[in-house]
């Protein structure tokens, strides 16, 4: 079986930020599927039975903020009784462009909070990650300001803002090829 997380923030005024394509890739598998997400007080959490790559697997959309995400995740795990190498955790990356993305297992967090709390709840970093890019030119004007304050609530900012329409319509076609490569890959 596979735990699939999208990392996310619940919340409409959150629904269409940068910080939750998590929560869309793990809607696109799902509504592929025909699986539906019901709220999960034990995990608080979203939890979908759903199939991945003809596999059995549990999508999964935290309620805590996408930087206490490891909570959730550790109670999956151990209730499904799956192994790290099992789970799927995808989510933002400033690092990488938009329009691509990355697949990668057992790597650090890169400062993605998140990931860190995936990792410090699953005490390990040997879990499968897909990171879809979010970076853009509005980003680096943000890392550019002159005093870490600065910098850290544009940047900040930037991840919470919204993606445009004609990035939303980009952002499904990316995850439509990331999510292929991922199971064509796992």
């Amino acid at each position: 079986m596979r735990l699939i997380i999208g990392l996310g923030n619940p919340g409409e005024e959150y629904k269409d930020a940068r910080h939750n394509v998590g929560f869309v890739a793990v809607d696109a598998i799902a509504k592929k599927e025909g699986s539906k997400f019901s709220f999960e007080k034990k995990f608080n959490a979203e939890v979908a039975k759903s199939r991945f790559n003809d596999k059995p697997a549990i999508l999964v959309k935290p309620f805590t903020f996408v930087n206490k995400s490891g909570e959730a995740v550790r109670k999956l795990k151990l209730f499904y009784k799956i192994k790290p190498a099992d789970v799927i955790v995808i989510h933002d990356d400033l690092d990488i462009e938009f329009g691509s993305f990355k697949l990668s297992f057992a790597k650090h967090s890169g400062g993605h909070r998140g990931v860190k709390s995936v990792i410090d709840g699953l005490k390990t970093d040997k879990f499968w990650r897909l990171r879809i890019g979010t970076a853009s030119r509005k980003l680096t004007v943000a890392r550019h300001q002159k005093t870490l304050k600065a910098k850290k609530e544009s940047v900040g900012n930037f991840v919470l803002s919204c993606f445009t329409p004609s990035e939303q319509a980009e952002l499904k076609k990316i995850i439509k090829k990331a999510v292929e490569r991922l199971a064509s890959s796992y």
